[in-house]
């Protein structure tokens, strides 16, 4: 089967792009033939007048609706896959594969599709004001920080839902969790065009280990909606327990001055290093105050046998079973973190037990062998609906070329 995946790359690798690239890995392991079409974020920085670009382009992109239109012609794929169109290819290029008669299946790994700025999040606190097309409250609240950019987001996510650009072109839409699924059905899209495929994680290297570790544990980015200010506060609670963070810090530095000498910051690390990291940890803990999408770093945690200790909000309840695999506190409550890491410490066994039940759900849920059975019977309904799924190919048709009437 030929496949095309589509893909707008973040300035910085992130879990997206780990997913796009397994994704690839394991549709050209299964014989598949795969051609990317991607653009960087990290491109805008090299053009002249590159945030203006990248505004309007965010909105529609004219050059990546004719270099998508060529590559239909040359390529003839079997379906497409979409992961990321922001800003620069926009979706402008999935009318020209329902023109083309290719369907779309898409990935949604964010609530980019229902929020500006994708995390359902400003100013430290989850926010839905944008929902049911309500997107000028991204600009009234400067959700971006920075009035043009706000602009420029509240527009792309307006001008798709108010065009159906999404909606009418694409096929199957897949997400990540149930409470993901819920909120695009809130939005209009029909529940029978929503997959739900959790993401995978490649089990190689993985050491089947349930010792008792030293530490624990935050991996992942260090960012406002990751919320460390609580795991900070958390952890001034123990003197003879070490906490410790792998993850890029700068977007907010000043967090080394504010952690108490048990707490220590290492960067980003990766490989062997990110290995003995997980090994050597007795909880990881995830203490994020926006809806997640999927974080891998749970599946990791699992995977070596770790108990989690995570937010109880959006979809994470679901990848983290309270009492099973890990256990659940309320966002943003240091207090009841504190209540939770005391708990699991002071049980080793409880640790092990958790530790074990979280690999087997892992080995069960999110190999890449059961990802690629999910995508597959994803890919064959696709196929079997047609572009743009039953009945869309009209309304599609209309609807962008109102769009292009209005530009």
């Amino acid at each position: 089967m030929k496949i095309v995946l589509i893909h707008n790359v973040y300035g910085n690798f992130s879990g997206e792009e780990a997913v796009v690239e397994s994704t690839s890995r394991i549709l050209v392991e299964q014989g598949h033939e795969v051609l990317q079409f991607t653009r960087s974020s990290a491109e805008i920085l090299k053009m002249r007048f590159g945030k203006i670009w990248a505004f309007f382009s965010g909105i529609y992109s004219f050059s990546s609706k004719k270099a998508m239109r060529k590559l239909l012609v040359q390529y003839r794929p079997v379906i497409v896959h979409v992961h990321n169109v922001f800003p620069l290819i926009s979706p402008s290029v999935l009318g020209e594969c329902r023109r083309a008669g290719v369907p779309v299946v898409m990935t949604v790994h964010n609530y980019r599709l229902v929020c500006p700025n994708g995390l359902h999040m400003v100013n430290g606190q989850v926010c839905e004001k944008c929902r049911v097309g309500k997107e000028y409250w991204c600009i009234l609240r400067n959700c971006e920080g920075s009035l043009f950019k706000s602009l420029g987001y509240a527009l792309r996510t307006y001008t798709a839902r108010k065009f159906r650009l999404f909606t009418d072109n694409v096929t199957k839409f897949v997400v990540l969790t149930e409470f993901q699924r819920n909120k695009l059905i809130s939005e209009g899209i029909p529940p029978e065009r929503i997959t739900v495929i959790p993401n995978m994680v490649s089990v190689a290297h993985k050491k089947e280990s349930y010792r008792l570790g030293e530490y624990v544990v935050f991996i992942g980015r260090v960012s406002p909606e990751k919320d460390l200010p609580t795991l900070i506060k958390a952890a001034e609670k123990f003197k003879n327990i070490q906490f410790k963070v792998a993850g890029s810090y700068e977007r907010m530095p000043h967090l080394l001055g504010e952690a108490p000498v048990n707490f220590k910051f290492y960067g980003y690390i990766n490989g062997r290093e990110l290995e003995a990291f997980y090994e050597g940890s007795r909880i990881i803990v995830l203490c994020s105050i926006c809806y997640e999408g999927f974080p891998t770093v749970l599946i990791e945690a699992m995977l070596h046998g770790k108990p989690v200790i995570c937010s109880r909000i959006g979809g994470l309840p679901e990848i983290v079973e309270d009492g099973v695999t890990g256990l659940l506190f309320e966002p943003g409550n240091s207090e009841d973190l504190a209540e939770k890491v005391r708990y699991l410490w002071n049980r080793p066994d409880l640790c092990r037990k958790m530790g074990q039940s979280g690999r087997e759900k892992a080995l069960r849920e999110y190999s890449p062998e059961k990802y690629y059975e999910r995508l597959m019977a994803v890919y064959e309904k696709a196929i079997e609906l047609g572009p743009g799924g039953a009945n869309s190919g009209f309304l599609a048709a209309s609807s962008e070329k109102a769009f292009l009437r209005e530009r």
